[in-house]
């Protein structure tokens, strides 16, 4: 037995007197005064107070990073030490000091098999040596800390990206819930040590992309005891707008610099198209290069891209539209004067045959159903019902259609002009007030 007088710090205490509940009188051990019957009787393989009320455990978290958050594998990697206190009354010993003790003597005590539920892989930090702290205090409460490392996997609701500003429920939230494995609350309690307290480093935190806008710690009540550490981050938009939004928006600008140039300058306008669209199409592909292949989410990016590169492509179909209808007005104006006679012969018979008619009618006291229209006189007594309706069907699409052709092909440039920035404008407004405020 090692004198007492003559031992300041260190316990003796060898691995089968822990184990089968000997005493710490042993051959060649030494004991801290007041640890003489610190494990008389202890047995590891049985929780404190089994057989009567739970155990309580309480919690508290150093977080010390988050680093590698992933929205194509929607994990993240967090290195923290986890602190974990409980009561177990057969390690009471006198006096009122507390005793760190080599993190070895773990396996000879209860302790308690916590993990985290959402862990996709774990590892315990182990330079020089495993980073485990066991502390013991007078009166009976035990102090276990660990550091460790792990990828945590974090559900994210993607259909804002990258503003994502949504209510608290759908932001991209990242649960941290701790669970105890073989122990229902009938043998175990869970709870923070001091609350939201109980969670340190994550103020202090800096991130890549992302801001911490707050955090709160839970208690889940079920059958099995959990902690929950809920922290939300708004990602940091300034990147993307500097990334996407404002090449995107430079190359919607640069596509309406054809409406300017003349429609005869062919080349020069056909450059402008092939140039911007598949920039438009290069900067669409490079935005969900970081993100999973097979989201299927349709993201706030997408739309923006979506709509620049509508325009991109609508002005270049507008100069197509413009130069067809160019080039068919100016292949009709040989035929202009070749016309001009044969139109005013038949004018001068169609109003000698309507004055024959007029006349006839008047003589007869006959009245018939006289239906106009720009093209063909429909009135024709010798005309049959069906074949009249046929002609006022014509004459109509006739006139529907010069509705919509083009008679000057300049002003195609000169409304585009107007309209194509004045919707990008009203669309831009529309985008930003929904994605930020709703």
């Amino acid at each position: 037995m090692c004198p007492a007088q003559h031992v300041r710090v260190g316990v003796c205490v060898p691995r089968s007197s822990l184990g089968h509940g000997s005493s710490l009188h042993s051959r060649g051990t030494a004991s801290l005064p007041g640890f003489e019957n610190l494990t008389m009787g202890y047995n590891k393989y049985l929780r404190p107070y089994f057989g009567g009320e739970p155990v309580q455990i309480a919690m508290s978290l150093d977080i010390a990073s988050i680093s590698s958050i992933s929205e194509s594998d929607m994990d993240y990697i967090a290195t923290i030490s986890l602190r974990q206190y409980w009561t177990d009354p057969h390690l009471v010993f006198h006096g009122n000091e507390s005793f760190t003790l080599d993190a070895r003597l773990l396996e000879l005590l209860w302790v308690p098999d916590t993990y985290i539920v959402v862990s996709k892989r774990s590892f315990l930090h182990d330079v020089t040596v495993g980073n485990r702290l066991l502390r013991l205090f007078s009166n009976s409460t035990v102090l276990y800390a660990l550091r460790i490392t792990t990828t945590v996997a974090c559900n994210m609701d993607l259909s804002k990206y990258p503003m994502d500003t949504q209510t608290w429920l759908s932001w991209p939230q990242c649960s941290q819930p701790v669970l105890l494995r073989g122990y229902d609350e009938s043998d175990v309690t869970f709870l923070w040590l001091r609350g939201n307290d109980s969670v340190q480093g994550l103020e202090g935190l800096q991130l890549s992309q992302y801001r911490l806008e707050r955090y709160h710690t839970l208690v889940s009540r079920s059958s099995y005891p959990r902690l929950i550490l809920q922290f939300e981050l708004r990602r940091n938009v300034l990147y993307f707008i500097l990334e996407t939004y404002v090449p995107s928006t430079l190359l919607v600008m640069l596509s309406w610099v054809s409406f300017w140039i003349t429609l005869d300058s062919v080349p020069a306008r056909t450059c402008i198209g092939v140039t911007t669209v598949p920039s438009m199409t290069t900067l669409m592909i490079g935005s969900r290069s970081s993100l999973s292949k097979t989201s299927c989410f349709i993201k706030a990016i997408d739309v923006y891209l979506g709509v620049c590169f509508s325009f991109i492509f609508g002005a270049f179909v507008e100069y197509a539209v413009a130069h067809y209808t160019s080039s068919q007005k100016c292949a009709a104006k040989p035929h202009i004067h070749k016309g001009t006679r044969a139109e005013m012969e038949e004018v001068n018979i169609t109003n000698i045959l309507n004055n024959s008619i007029t006349s006839y009618k008047q003589k007869i006291s006959f009245t018939s159903i006289e239906i106009s229209s720009d093209n063909v006189n429909c009135s024709d007594l010798t005309m049959k019902s069906h074949e009249k309706i046929k002609c006022v069907l014509r004459n109509k699409m006739h006139r529907i259609i010069g509705y919509f052709t083009i008679q000057n092909p300049g002003n195609v440039d000169h409304y585009s002009k107007l309209l194509f920035p004045l919707f990008f404008m009203v669309i831009n407004m529309f985008y930003w007030a929904y994605y930020l405020y709703f």
